[in-house]
């Protein structure tokens, strides 16, 4: 039996590339339909990423509108055990206390809240709910003018009348947020001529001290309405989002030196619902992308599956091989690079068709759908990695087949 010559190593790993072509190219139909397989996994990985991402950005981006800097205090009540405890509340010495005594705070605004029936037409009436507040509130709670103005700090040292209504409230009594400008509202018998109109930049469905027929008053003129100097809620806007943890610590410090010992409050920020959120989008683009792994798992098995068959196809043809001097390991990478260039097609493709989607989205809608160019390499690594696991039995198999049994083999 005469041996060709040893081919070099890079004419060797030529040939069985070439030779792997040519098997695809003889077998287009079949080794599509595994590769397809292979393309979908690939696609979904890039999918689920995008759309993890694109979820995770919304939800920070609302929690972000609400305001990140922002820290509330209020009082929870006497301490658990003692029953009866006497109302011990926040006042407005204590948002003084806390403006002189915490550094970093930038703006802030005592709440106080009051009720009064507002006559509708058809002898309806509404409860409006009525804010005194300071004219950095506006800033703090990152509101929304729609129309008009908010009041200033003018307003307020000249204790003028006056204040700012919800955009449904506008709507509901004067049919627009511009027809709401100039008019006036009685509480508790006093006018307050409208100046402007207001929204929450986030819907918090209710969630907040803004409801659908608030009207936000200078704090100074709240006070023609209540003799007491309690306030509802105190809040404030950190200067840095790196000082709100410190700065919040710092506050709760300050209530609880100049109240008694069993009294309750509650200081919170913004930055823990950050942290959670942020978890809970990581963990869910996790549990997504393990979906789409156990696709291309299954698309793995579809590889191996039809690699074992070419091999028993392909019996003789090893052993011709074999016979003319064709090693066991180049017999491998042959079959190794089959399966390889079969996950590599699949997730070349899957990767333009999942990159394809977002792109598309972004250019037919006006929705950002962040594309990350990471999810693109790895899904081409997984469908290498894929292809080169589940083509590997195979290709052993057909490496260590006898050359004489394959030679007869029928």
């Amino acid at each position: 039996m005469v041996s060709r010559p040893r081919l070099p190593n890079r004419a060797a790993l030529g040939e069985i590339l070439a030779f792997s072509y040519d098997t695809f190219a003889s077998n287009r139909i079949r080794f599509a339909l595994t590769a397809l397989g292979m393309m979908i996994g690939t696609a979904s990985v890039i999918l689920v990423v995008s759309i993890g991402l694109a979820g995770k950005e919304y939800v920070l981006r609302q929690i972000e509108s609400i305001g990140v800097n922002w820290v509330f205090a209020e009082y929870e009540g006497g301490a658990q055990g003692i029953p009866g405890a006497a109302s011990d509340p926040l006042t407005i010495r204590d948002f003084d206390a806390v403006m002189e005594q915490v550094p970093g705070i930038s703006a802030g605004s005592p709440i106080v809240e009051l009720y009064d029936d507002l006559p509708l037409s058809g002898g309806r009436t509404a409860n409006l709910h009525i804010l005194g507040v300071f004219p950095d509130y506006e800033r703090v709670r990152n509101l929304i003018v729609t129309s008009g103005r908010f009041f200033d700090v003018e307003d307020a040292r000249a204790r003028n009348k006056l204040g700012v209504i919800t955009e449904s409230l506008a709507q509901q009594l004067y049919g627009s947020t511009q027809e709401a400008v100039g008019q006036v509202i009685k509480l508790n018998g006093l006018p307050f001529t409208v100046v402007g109109t207001f929204k929450e930049r986030v819907n918090t469905f209710g969630r907040s001290e803004v409801n659908e027929n608030t009207i936000a008053i200078p704090y100074n003129v709240s006070r023609l309405f209540t003799n007491s100097e309690k306030v509802k809620q105190l809040y404030f806007s950190v200067s840095s989002p790196s000082d709100v943890a410190i700065a919040t610590d710092q506050i709760l410090s300050v209530l609880k030196s100049r109240h008694r010992p069993e009294s309750v409050y509650n200081v919170s920020n913004l930055t823990q619902l950050v942290s959670v959120a942020n978890k809970t989008a990581n963990a869910l683009t996790m549990v997504l992308v393990l979906i789409a792994v156990v696709t291309l798992l299954v698309s793995g098995i579809g590889i191996m599956n039809i690699m074992l068959s070419t091999v028993v196809s392909r019996t003789r043809e090893i052993g011709i091989r074999k016979a003319i001097g064709a090693t066991r390991r180049e017999i491998c990478l042959q079959f190794l690079s089959e399966a390889l260039l079969i996950s590599l097609i699949g997730g070349i493709v899957g990767v333009i068709v999942g990159l394809s989607l977002p792109v598309s989205i972004r250019v037919l809608t006006d929705y950002d759908l962040p594309i990350s160019g990471a999810s693109a390499v790895v899904g081409i690594l997984i469908s290498s990695i894929v292809g080169i696991s589940f083509g590997t039995i195979p290709a052993l198999r057909a490496a260590r087949m006898d050359p004489i049994a394959s030679l007869h083999y029928e």
